[in-house]
C-alpha cells in the first residue's frame, strides 16, 4: 500500500518465505509433521494470495496515475489558461496602442 516493496520483489523472495513459514510452523507446533504442515501451508497460501492481490493493486494505481496525467479535465484547464492568457495579451496590446 505504501510502496516499500513491489510485487516483483515479493515474488523474488518467495522461496525464502516458504522456508520461513515452515520454520515458524516447526517452532509453534508440537513435534509432529502434520501440525507443522497445517500451520505452514496456510501461511504460504496467504502469502500467495497477498502477492496476487498486490499485482492488481499496483496495476490499478499505475492506470489511475496514467489517467490523471492525460485527464480531459486537465486538457480543459490548459485550454482555459491559454484563452485567459490570450485575452490578457490583447488587453495589454490595446493599452500599448493608445
Amino acid at each position: 500500500v505504501i510502496g516499500v516493496v513491489t510485487p516483483d520483489d515479493l515474488a523474488k523472495m518467495r522461496r525464502y518465505f516458504i522456508v520461513i513459514a515452515f520454520i515458524i510452523g516447526m517452532l509453534l507446533t508440537p513435534p509432529d509433521v502434520m501440525s507443522q504442515l497445517l500451520l505452514a501451508i496456510p501461511m504460504w497460501l496467504l502469502f500467495e494470495v497477498g502477492l496476487f492481490i498486490s499485482r492488481f493493486v499496483v496495476k490499478g494505481r499505475a492506470a489511475e496515475e496514467e489517467q490523471e496525467l492525460v485527464s480531459p479535465d486537465m486538457d480543459q484547464e490548459f485550454e482555459n489558461a491559454i484563452a485567459d492568457e490570450a485575452v490578457l495579451l490583447k488587453k495589454i496590446e490595446g493599452r500599448e496602442k493608445k
